[in-house]
């Protein structure tokens, strides 16, 4: 297995680093102070990613992207990492996956403008009573002269209040399953404006201010069947063959802020004197450091390696959900650590650690719970010896 970095490699690193250093942290106390990203310094930050080359990286150069394999991209997303969720993410724009399934129509009116930074998505799919249970959704789909019907209501809708259309799944009918009956999915286009569909603000949020939430309601919300997204109950099929990797997506940007906190712990252990001598050089400190690094990289490693099994086509739900659990968990521990370095230091906003001891509480939780990615390695466990 080789561990070096090419040189393309090299490039997309110091590039999506100095555009997070000298274009977004600037702005990060504005963001943290109001709750806000303005949708002028969105639009100015957007023109200046596209010019760097940065945006819409993760699609592929057939549709106008930066192409780059599952490995580059997961370094790329890490560099994003370290900065404010909602000015990485709403201004350095990654297009969602799924819109490659569209057909040719959907994608030029969804898939390219999105590329092209001219309109922006949101997928939805949680509810108020189905959060990971997505089988239990209750917000309908119903089929009615051609046509599809759709009630019911989402939440925890990342950027929705931003985005242009919604990508929506939607409880479909029924089937039989050996564990009785279950719901059928259907995925969905339905752009903002559409009769029966309104946007209503979420909920605030102790994690990522400024990347805002929303609750999504549909009444009687009724969308051409050309508007659907793959085929009809093929939703989950949908989501699982496009979808994958978000878990990593959400792991590498843990890793970028996880590096960030190291090195304010490092500096800061390195120049704070205690009872005469640097505190980096009292072991309850130093120990500290050593284990802020080494659960970093076992972090790094193990979502670069998820990263490379994906390219291959060999990576399993159980090597994605390892990773992203061990990502989310070391992120948890590592901003608790740089705090605990700083002392009453770290807790004052002065610093990016408060933020980032805030922001990493939802990792554990968004994108599956840390309790499901421990359902799902235990289930691959133990399968093979007959549990």
């Amino acid at each position: 297995m080789h561990f070096g970095l090419s040189e393309e490699q090299k490039l997309v690193i110091e590039t999506t680093r100095a555009f997070v250093e000298n274009e977004l942290y600037p702005h990060e106390a504005e963001v943290e102070r109001t709750g806000l990203l303005r949708r002028q310094l969105m639009e100015e930050l957007k023109a200046k990613a596209i010019a760097a080359g940065l945006y819409a990286a993760n699609m592929p150069e057939a549709v106008g992207g930066a192409g780059l394999d599952t490995v580059t991209w997961l370094l790329y997303e890490k560099e994003l990492g370290r900065a404010n969720y909602a000015l990485h993410w709403s201004c350095v724009g990654r297009p969602s996956n799924i819109l490659l399934a569209g057909t040719p129509a959907q994608r030029e009116k969804y898939l390219f403008p999105c590329v092209r930074g001219e309109k922006s998505d949101c997928l939805a799919m949680t509810e108020p009573d189905a959060g990971s249970d997505l089988r239990g959704m209750k917000a309908t789909a119903v089929e009615s002269g051609g046509d599809f019907v759709l009630n019911g209501t989402k939440h925890f809708i990342s950027h929705a209040d931003v985005a242009d259309f919604a990508i929506v799944f939607m409880a479909s009918g029924e089937e039989a399953s050996p564990r009785g009956k279950r719901k059928k999915i259907t995925a969905f286009f339905v752009d903002k404006g559409t009769r029966g569909f309104t946007v209503r603000p979420g909920y605030s949020n102790v994690s990522h201010r400024g990347y805002t939430n929303s609750i999504l309601e549909f009444d009687d919300c009724r969308l051409p069947r050309e508007q659907v997204l793959g085929e009809v109950h093929g939703g989950f099929e949908v989501a699982n063959s496009w979808l994958g990797a978000t878990r990593l997506q959400v792991g590498a940007t843990c890793l970028g802020r996880a590096e960030r906190a190291l090195g304010h712990a490092l500096s800061w252990a390195a120049e704070r004197q205690q009872f005469g001598q640097q505190i980096g050089k009292f072991q309850g400190v130093s120990f500290k450091l050593a284990d802020m690094a080494t659960e970093l990289k076992a972090a790094e490693l193990m979502i670069l390696e998820a990263g490379w099994k994906y390219d291959q086509g060999t990576a399993t739900d159980q090597d994605m959900a390892m990773a992203k659990l061990k990502a989310t968990e070391m992120l948890a521990f590592v901003a608790d650590e740089a705090i605990q370095v700083h002392g009453g230091m770290g807790l004052m906003d002065d610093l990016p650690l408060e933020r980032i001891w805030r922001d990493a509480r939802v990792e554990r939780i968004w994108e599956g719970t840390s309790e499901i990615q421990r359902h799902i390695i235990s289930r691959a466990l133990l399968r093979p010896v007959g549990g």
